[in-house]
């Protein structure tokens, strides 16, 4: 019984430190959308973005989450 609730907790650690790891991997590679990934994109386009423009994407992106 012991032995049941010891390797419960030790997963528990585990899975939470590997899930914070694969977490933080992910946020590196895929950074959320911020203002000026939003100039960028309308630059692409070929457009020039007003400020209004972009706190209205902004506040749109912030409402999703």
């Amino acid at each position: 019984m012991l032995w049941c609730l010891l390797a419960l907790v030790v997963g528990a650690v585990a899975g939470f430190f590997g899930a914070r790891f694969f977490f933080k991997k992910q946020i590196e590679k895929n950074p959320p959308i911020n203002e000026k990934m939003i100039r960028v994109m309308y630059q692409q386009m070929g457009r020039k973005p007003s400020e209004a423009q972009i706190r209205q994407i902004m506040n749109s992106v912030n409402k999703q989450k």
